[in-house]
Formats: C-alpha cells, structure tokens, sequence
C-alpha cells in the first residue's frame, strides 16, 4: 500500500522555539526575576540516618535581610510522593533524617549569600543512627528500619507468573543463567531544577518551574499547601532537559510556594548542581539474575528473572520501576512463559525515581547479553535467533501487551545491512569487536499515576480574529525535545495550513490538562488531543463555508492554506466578493485571488460565530490484563529498535571506544524527520555513558562523592562515534496519524550492544556496569589468569 502524503508531516520541518533558542532569547527558570523577588535556600541533613532532637531557628531568624524560616512545624506533616499507594514523603524531615540531603528547613532572603548564611546559623541536634548503604545490609536481620510502615526495609514487592515457568525448563535443551549488575547514574541535564513562586492577595499561587509535569506538580501543591487545585497554577517555562528526574513535585517547589505565602513576595530557589545529585530522582542500581530456557533449534521456552533494587530513601516512582524492569522484557520476543520476582529496598540515600527508558534499561541489557551467550552456546548468528523469535505486528504478549503496530523484523534487517554486520561478524581483528540488540519501549502509560478517569491530554485551538493565525494552546512539556513543534505540525496538517501560521503556547496549567512528558507518551497523546481540536476547529469553519455555498461539507476539504472541493483543483471566489467587500470594509489584505483561502474563511466563520475555538482530548482505551500490576506496562502502542555498535578495546589499558553505531528505531510515522533522528542520537549518547563511563559514588557515611559533572562524567562530543540512524515507519493504527514514541525506547539497546560488542573484541564477558578501563582491564587479566591455571 502506498505511504499517505502529507503537507506539513513526515518532513524536516524546523523547530518552532529553533530561533528564541539559538538567538540565546529563551527564558528558563532561573533566568526569571519578579519586583521584590527574595531568595530561597534549603537547610539539608549532615547525616545519612539521624533522629531530630530539636531545631533552633532564632539565630537565623534574627539576621537582617531573612524574612522567613520555616520548618515541618510551619508547613504541616502531609505526606506526599508520586503514587499515593507510596505517600511516604513529607516535605521537611520531623522525626529523622533519612539521607546527606534529606530537607530540614528553608528561608527566604533579600539575596542569595543571606539565605546561604541564615542556613549556617540554624541549630539542629542529632542523635547518629546507624545507616544502611546497601542492598544487602538493608535486608540483614535487625537492620536500622527507615519507615515504620515499610517493615525490613522494602519498599515494594512484585511476583508473577505468566504461564508454567517450571514446567517449560523440563521441556528446554538449553537453560542459561546470567547476572548483569549497574550503578545509580544521574540524569546528567543541563539545567538544575528551578522555580519562582507567587502568591498574590486574592489567594492565588503561581509557580513558574522547570518541570516535566506541570499537572502533577499542581496537584502535589495543592495537596501539600491546602490550596484548592483551582488557585494553583503551574507555568513551565523553556526546561533544560528533563530525562525522567524532573518527573515530580521537589521539596525546592514546595519551599517556594510556602516561603511565598509566608512572606507574600515572590520567591526563587535553584538547585547547585551537588543538589541536583542530592536529590536525584534517577536511574536506580539495578541486580538482575537471568534464567532462560530454549530448544535447540533456538525457540525461546521461558524466562525466570529476579531483581533487587535499590531504592535510596523515599518511593519516589519506585513501584512503577520494580514493575517495568519485569514487564517490558515480555516482547519484543516471543515469550510463552515468564516468572518475575522484583524488590525495591530503601536505603539512607538520596531516592531514584524514574530516568530515560524507566526500569527496562539495565534489564534489557541483561536480557539482550543473555541472548548473545545462548545464539553462541548453539551456534547460531544473534541476529538470526532474535528474528525467529521475533513478535511482529497482531500479537500479543504473555503478559497482555497487544501489539498494534511492531517494526522490529524491520529494525533489525535496517541495521544489519546498514552495519554490513554479514561482512564484520567473527571476522574482526583482536581488539575489535561488533554487537548487537534490540530495544522495546511503552508509547505512553495506559493510565494515570492516581487513579482517576481524567483525558491524558486537553488542547485548545482558537483562531485568531483576522483568521491569519492559530493559537494553540496545551500542557504539555516542551522539555527540549520538541513537543511544541509535533503539536504545531500536528495542528497545521490537520488544519491544511502552513505550520508557520500555527502558534503554540505550552506547559501552562491554566491553558489544558497534560500529564506532562514521561513514558514517551507526548507525540500519541498529546498529538491526538491537538487532532481533535483541529479536527473541531476545521469542522466549525468549513460549515460556514458548506452554507455560503449551498453544498455538502463532506465534500470541502483544507489544504496547503486554500479551502478545496473534492475533485476540483480551485474554489471559484468570484460570487464570495461582494460579500467580502462589504464585510471587510476597511479591513487590510481584503481578498482579491480567485482562491477562498484558509484565512479568508476563518474570517468568514468568526463574522457568523464570534471566535472560533476548538477542544480536544484524549485518553487510551481500557488496556491490559487484570493481574496485579496490570497497569504498569500497558500502552497504546509499543516503540521497537535494534542496533549494532562497533567498539576497540585496548588490551594494555582496558579502554574502550565506540567506533561506529547503526540504530533504526519504528516511531510508526516520522512527524519531523529531524527531531526523530535527535532524539535517537541523543539516547544512543546517553547509553553510551551509562555503559562507560557514569557512577554516582557515596563514601561509607552515605556523603556524595561525585557532586558536579566533573567528577560524574557523562558522554560528550569527543566521545561519540559515527551515528548513522534508521527511521523505520510501521503506522500504528492508535497513534495520530500512525506516529508513536522515540524519546525513550531508543536507549534501551545501546548498553547491551555494547557489551555484546566488546565480547566479540576480546572473548571476555563483563557483567557489571560502567566499563570503567580498571574494571575492563581486571576482567581481562582474570581471564587470562584463569585461561593458563
């Protein structure tokens, strides 16, 4: 069937914010300042684990220039999180601290060096309790509890069973156990969190922050504060980068918003970079333990897989984590039968949440490392066993994931013959080495964090009096991504107009209901939601034109910014201009063409209606199976990848370099060619730092020991190979107009095929993440040693 042709999609439109951006015009958080703006700082535990014995604020409240301090008796004890099945943070420490960085107080300053000194005069006395830093010491018998409510330690448990695990490994002829083990990374944007907040004499609170999730923030706040949600507003000016850490309401958003209302002036606080580590929110430290079995001609029996977690000190999106490092390894293989068991443990420090490719990074890595020893252990190609065992579009997984759409198949032959992986494979020099893996990722969270029957995604779309402009206005994260671009491409499409006639105005709570940008769900759910309102806004004005004319509106149509009748090539607007020449008496760029034009229509429809607005929503069908955990996974649609990476390893050193990277990603339909080739260069340089070089390390007191990014080294320029990236469009059939994710499914191959990669350098399996040099270098030295004992 031919590919649909579009007007404004599927091209490499530039992005609407490219200008403000490159120009250096664009306002962040903390480029904000309001009339008698005070600044804010937050007073951040010492310890790993302590009991509170008392807090002296009077020094510091006697300082001139602070005009608040405030602590948990100030602000109350309502506990809050990111699931309300795991409320288990309030925003100052009352009882103990539970982490170096846990909140203790805030004040609010005529200017930064002040507050910074009011923090130094606070008193707090401690009783020391011992801390648990580890998975392992967590879980020991009579080991220090950090929440009474979570007895040992856990933070949350998963078991599941999907078919007869036992039952299939006596049927197998190969049964492979593997374990693969990261370390806690950090987001590594480069914008630290940032807010001001406002709160204005008629009891309205304003927060302008640098935040993914403007909804989710509102609701915390009002929930936090006592303020009804409708007297809270959220603004999200242009973020910085996100990547799943700015994925919640931050105890720097809650200190503003009461330090504002107790001092009625504005406040700002920003993060250094050291509390961006501190208070993290990212990747968690995954253990993973593989069993797989499989018959000898290389058909996938079973799956048998374990997981630790750990947590840090509050539940932050811990649940969902647990259950998507089981959940997502249901495809894209087929998989009969499934066991998981998962734990998240708490620990004194700083809490993960949720990062790029939420739960199923290091999972997949495992998984897809697992894959290559078996297709070795049977000597097939690791290509060919992941394609015989490959789901393709229609099915559907033991674990209740429908397949709507899955170019997987496609994925991996793009990648093959773009790597020339037939030429290279087995016949790479000593030190070099070529691998590969695929990835599968959600395209949007079925459901909402709380329970709740609420549209993911509102838009509005009103037309501009003169009809020459369209405003759209949305919720949604513009977070660097280019989510206001897919909107306004979206918009102008479905309109038939130009997209440089679409304006979007985004990430403000009082514009529409957005759950904000996480599990890839913006181009689906927000893009339908922009539909709908085209589509309504297209509809009301073509019926004015359908009556001027006398004819049937299924038969008009909008395109390229000219109103059009099927099978015809041009409206004839003669008998429209006596009507114009009366209506726009005075009115500049009166219409003289021989076209009725999407503008002079517009104008049309607002002298007969007034202003042209149009809504739309959207929220996904009723998805998934109805086992505990169901929701976690579910989607409307599923993003797949496969890569080949291509590495050196130097056997004096132990370093590594990526030479050469072939990604191909199903994004079911390419809205802007550019930003989707982006977003997968921007995950493949991500999961190359996660796989090389990226550790957040605490000393054996629990104090951060990689507090700025020179010492938390991530991925730059000088590290990235060639990157030649694959768009692969299998429309699916749920998405606006066949579009689904990239942001986030596109990393989740990148580890594993470097880890594959660097076996086939060097014949030396490594199973604990980053491939530091010294741990390179010691794995080969071990094997060496244990290849001549």
């Amino acid at each position: 069937m031919p590919k649909k042709k579009f007007d404004v999609l599927n091209s490499r439109a530039p992005r609407v914010d490219a200008a403000i951006k490159a120009t250096g015009k664009a306002q962040y958080a903390d480029d904000l300042s309001r009339t008698g703006q005070l600044y804010g700082a937050i007073l951040q535990s010492p310890l790993a684990h302590a009991r509170i014995l008392s807090i002296d604020t009077g020094k510091a409240e006697r300082l001139p220039g602070v005009k608040a301090v405030i602590t948990a008796k100030d602000v109350g004890l309502t506990k809050y999180g990111v699931s309300p099945a795991r409320y288990d943070e309030t925003l100052f420490a009352h009882d103990k601290v539970r982490y170096v960085g846990d909140e203790i107080a805030a004040v609010a300053a005529v200017d930064p060096a002040t507050a910074q000194a009011a923090l130094d005069l606070i008193k707090v006395e401690y009783e020391e309790l011992p801390a648990v830093l580890t998975i392992d010491e967590a879980l020991a018998d009579k080991a220090p509890q950090l929440h009474d409510d979570y007895p040992g330690n856990i933070s949350a448990e998963v078991h599941q069973e999907f078919g007869d695990v036992a039952a299939a490994f006596k049927e197998c002829d190969f049964i492979h156990t593997h374990k693969l083990v990261n370390k806690r990374q950090d987001g590594g944007f480069i914008e630290p969190h940032s807010c001001v907040a406002e709160y204005d004499h008629d009891g309205r609170l304003t927060l302008y922050t640098s935040t993914q999730v403007s909804h989710y923030v509102q609701r915390t706040v009002a929930m936090v504060t006592g303020i009804p949600i409708g007297r809270v507003r959220v603004v999200r000016p242009c973020v910085g980068g996100g990547f799943g850490p700015k994925c919640e309401a931050t105890p720097l958003e809650l200190s503003a918003c009461f330090l504002a209302i107790k001092t009625g002036s504005p406040v700002k606080i920003t993060y250094s970079r050291e509390q961006v580590f501190l208070h993290s929110r990212a990747r968690h430290q995954f253990y993973h333990e593989m069993t797989t079995g499989f018959k000898k001609d290389g058909t996938i029996m079973a799956l048998a897989h374990s997981c630790r977690l750990d947590g840090g000190a509050y539940s932050s999106f811990g649940i969902a984590t647990v259950y998507y490092a089981g959940s997502l390894l249901g495809a894209p293989y087929r998989l009969p039968n499934m066991k998981y068991d998962g734990m998240r443990v708490y620990t004194n420090k700083p809490a993960c949440g949720a990062q790029r490719g939420h739960g199923g990074v290091a999972a997949r890595a495992c998984f897809e490392q697992q894959l290559d020893i078996i297709a070795e252990e049977l000597k097939i190609d690791p290509i060919e066993l992941r394609m015989m065992n490959m789901m393709e579009t229609g099915d559907t997984t033991c674990n209740a994931l429908d397949m709507s759409s899955l170019g997987m198949k496609e994925c991996v032959n793009a990648v093959k013959k773009g790597s020339k992986w037939q030429k290279k494979k087995g016949k790479l020099p000593d030190g070099k080495g070529i691998g590969m893996a695929c990835g599968f990722f959600v395209s949007g969270a079925g459901y909402p964090i709380y329970r709740s029957d609420t549209f993911h995604s509102t838009a509005e779309i009103k037309v501009a009096e003169d009809g020459g402009t369209v405003i759209l206005r949305s919720g949604i994260a513009e977070i660097g991504q280019g989510a206001n671009t897919m909107v306004a491409m979206i918009a102008a499409e479905t309109l038939g107009i130009p997209l440089a006639d679409v304006r979007v105005d985004s990430g403000d709570t009082d514009y529409s209901v957005d759950l904000g940008a996480y599990s890839s769900r913006q181009t689906l759910m927000s893009g339908h939601a922009t539909k709908d309102a085209a589509e309504n806004v297209k509809a009301q004005i073509l019926a004015v034109v359908a009556d001027k004319l006398k004819m049937d509106v299924k038969n008009l149509d909008i395109r390229n910014g000219f109103v059009k009748v099927k099978g015809r090539k041009k409206l004839d607007f003669a008998k429209f201009r006596d009507y114009y020449r009366k209506e726009h008496r005075g009115w500049p760029n009166m219409p003289d063409g021989a076209e009725l034009s999407f503008t002079e229509a517009a104008r049309m429809a607002f002298l007969k209606k007034g202003t042209i607005v149009g809504t739309g929503k959207y929220k996904p069908p009723i998805l998934g199976g109805k086992f505990k955990g169901a929701a976690v996974g579910t989607s409307p649609a599923y993003g797949g990848s496969a890569q080949v990476v291509e590495v050196t390893v130097d056997r004096q050193t132990g370093r590594i370099t990526v030479d050469d990277m072939t990604d191909a990603h199903d994004c079911g339909l390419a809205i802007n060619k550019t930003m989707v080739e982006g977003q997968m260069q921007g995950s493949l340089s991500m999961g190359l730092g996660e796989a090389l070089f990226e550790e957040v390390k605490f000393d054996e007191k629990g104090h951060l020991m990689t507090p700025s990014l020179g010492e938390y080294r991530i991925a730059t320029a000088l590290d990235m190979p060639n990157i030649d990236t694959l768009i692969i469009e299998s429309g699916e059939p749920n998405g606006p107009f066949g579009a689904k994710e990239v942001g986030e499914g596109a990393i989740m191959p990148t580890i594993p095929a470097i880890l594959n990669a660097v076996y086939d350098a060097t014949g030396v399996r490594i199973t604990e993440l980053p491939l530091t040099p010294e741990r390179v270098l010691l794995a080969l030295k071990e094997a060496e040693a244990e290849k001549n004992a």
